[in-house]
């Protein structure tokens, strides 16, 4: 017996001490690397006190660590003038690696006082890197320590400022992919910002959601020639060079990244501190003569040759429009191609000096339709401010509500609700009157119930009168309606992250919470309320007996705006700024349409099963348009 416990003993120290092996092996801690350790690599770098504590100022790395997934962690000290401190890792060498800042001068200023940004072949593409997923808003402390936290896994790495628990910013996309490599610190030698505490820990086990694929956008030109650089002082970037092009151009087939950027440090790193250029060239072939909108950015500067005729020069360098002036790379501006019949040649010549070397072009007329998607009518552009638009099936007819943006007055209830017909026949433009902003609209027994801004008005659609109004309290931004087969109203409150119920002539906050953050879209099906939270970006259910919340998709960025449902039980749902999608009961995604490219929104639409027939305000546009889906 005692032989049986002292065996059975033994095996639990064993299981144990594996157990520990096998966790040590998955997470490596370490302590505080002491900045004096031989350690460090101090390539500009001083350690100095500061604010009673030994601290390190300047670029400085670990010559021994291959760095994958894991934390990194360490205190800052900033005196809140321009800096740029903070974590340098997976170090390939010193002209590759990844970094993530902090700008003290611009927090809570601006939504980028912490910015991640890759370094390619010695180049900090900051200005090539901007928006979500690469920079956030920020307090940042002054004149005090702070942490900073890293937790990095695969792709993707969430950034803690002070302690907290909630991330100030979610990378999903690292851009030198799953790489390895040493980690450090990097500021400018000076006493602005001082780093305290720096520890690692390698750590396989930390959980992401899985990353969001990237889409091409319609239109984007995603294959190019890429030239070798040349010195910018050797080019005349205003004239097309043709039989004088330098001898050696050494051209490359490139391809853009998945958004449609052409990072040009993927391909050359700087020739020296003088600016740089590249040429670029593409073949457009064209049917016929027309003109085609080309929406473009760059960084730094640009000209553009279609056919060797020289149509654009613009310098979009740090600081050189104005002194608060970034650069930041997007389709912000615009040039019109008389293309002729054949091929065309667009050039362009980039000239890079700071901040990042890319370009990026897209085609401003393209629209993505889904296969089966055609287009059936579009109104002429009467509206104001199409927000929502429902079918009333009793009398074959559409309803658009009127926000009207731009009329700042919402009380003086001077917005409308039109009717139009199948066909897209404007039958009257101001039907109902006197309204205030309105919003959503929901069918039911022979009434249109309409959001207000205070108010859920009840229009008796026999009569075409309001008939009543149910006042909301305390309300911030209504949006949307939807019923349940009981009779009950749900509204949704985009501005306090609420649903109301109204129910036995009583309003309640039915539910409420980060679960529902920043909801408008609502549609009743199958004992749920369905809607989306566009603080998470996800599609989510609401049990309606019991309140429970589930999610269904997650839509990645845009604003949930119109939700519906198909004759096979799929759910359709658009994004505000001119995208529709197609998801699953299980969560699978499927674009059906986008129209963002040329400006037509898609706000609250509505679809009719029968006919598989989309009915879209395009909200600015002032029109609304019409989609068949031919289901093969």
């Amino acid at each position: 017996m005692m032989n049986r416990k002292r065996t059975i003993r033994n095996a639990v120290k064993i299981w144990l001490l594996c157990s520990i092996c096998l966790s040590m092996h998955a997470v490596a801690r370490d302590d505080v690397v002491d900045f004096e350790s031989e350690r460090w690599i101090m390539k500009n770098a001083e350690i100095v006190d500061h604010l009673g504590r030994k601290g390190l100022i300047g670029y400085a790395y670990l010559k021994d660590v291959a760095f994958e997934n894991g934390v990194i962690q360490v205190d800052i000290a900033v005196d809140g003038t321009r800096s740029y401190p903070g974590i340098i890792f997976r170090i390939q060498d010193e002209n590759n690696y990844e970094r993530v800042y902090i700008r003290p001068h611009r927090a809570d200023l601006y939504p980028d006082a912490i910015q991640y940004t890759p370094v390619i072949n010695g180049i900090a593409g900051w200005q090539l890197h901007n928006g979500t997923g690469s920079t956030a808003v920020a307090s940042i402390p002054e004149n005090t320590w702070f942490h900073l936290k890293m937790e990095i896994k695969g792709k993707q790495a969430r950034v803690f400022l002070d302690q907290s628990d909630t991330p100030a910013l979610v990378i999903t996309n690292l851009k030198h992919g799953i790489s390895k490599g040493s980690i450090g610190l990097f500021s400018a030698r000076d006493k602005k910002a001082c780093f305290s505490n720096f520890q690692y820990a390698m750590d396989n086990n930390l959980q992401f959601e899985p990353a969001p694929e990237i889409e091409t956008p319609p239109g984007m030109i995603t294959e190019w020639e890429l030239s070798r650089p040349f010195l910018l002082s050797q080019i005349d970037i205003e004239r097309y060079p043709g039989e004088e092009m330098p001898g050696d151009m050494g051209w490359q087939a490139v391809h853009s990244e998945p958004a449609g950027l052409v990072d040009v440090s993927r391909y050359y790193g700087r020739t020296g501190r003088e600016p740089d250029c590249v040429f670029a060239r593409v073949m457009m072939p064209s049917n016929g003569n027309e003109v085609k909108k080309l929406l473009f950015g760059y960084s730094d500067a640009i000209s553009i040759f279609l056919n060797g005729n020289h149509l654009f020069l613009g310098n979009s360098a740090y600081q050189q429009r104005d002194p608060s002036f970034l650069g930041i790379v997007g389709l912000n501006d615009t040039v019109y191609l008389p293309l002729k019949e054949g091929d065309n040649e667009l050039l362009l010549i980039i000239a890079e000096a700071f901040g990042g070397w890319g370009f990026m072009c897209q085609d401003g007329h393209a629209v993505f339709e889904q296969k089966g998607m055609t287009k059936a009518w579009a109104t002429e552009k009467a509206f104001l401010t199409p927000e929502s638009i429902i079918f009333d099936p009793s009398r074959e007819v559409f309803y658009v509500s009127n926000f009207d943006a731009y009329n700042k007055s919402p009380m003086e209830e001077r917005q409308f609700i039109s009717r139009v017909s199948r066909d897209g026949t404007i039958e009257q433009l101001k039907w109902i009157t006197g309204l205030s902003k309105p919003t959503g609209m929901a069918v039911w027994e022979n009434k249109l119930f309409v959001v207000e801004r205070a108010h859920v008005a009840e229009i008796d659609l026999e009569t075409g009168q309001i008939a009543g109004r149910h006042a909301v309290p305390r309300p911030m931004f209504l949006n949307d309606i939807a019923i349940d087969r009981s009779g009950n109203l749900y509204v949704s409150d985009s501005g306090k992250h609420v649903i109301y119920r109204f129910s036995d002539d009583k309003w309640e906050e039915w539910v409420q919470g980060d679960e529902i953050g920043n909801p408008n879209g609502l549609l009743v099906h199958d004992n749920a309320l369905i809607l989306g939270n566009n603080r998470d970006h996800r599609l989510k259910a609401v049990d309606l007996e019991n309140k429970k919340i589930s999610s269904i998709a997650n839509l990645r960025g845009g604003v949930i705006d119109g939700i519906k449902v198909d004759e096979n039980g799929n759910y359709l749902v658009s994004h505000w700024e001119g995208r529709i999608y197609r998801v699953t009961p299980s969560g699978e995604v499927t674009k059906l349409l986008d129209t963002s490219v040329p400006g037509l929104y898609c706000a609250d639409f509505d679809y009719i099963p029968e006919k598989n027939f989309f009915a879209i305000p395009t909200f600015f546009e002032n029109s609304i348009m019409a989609y068949h889906l031919k289901n093969e």
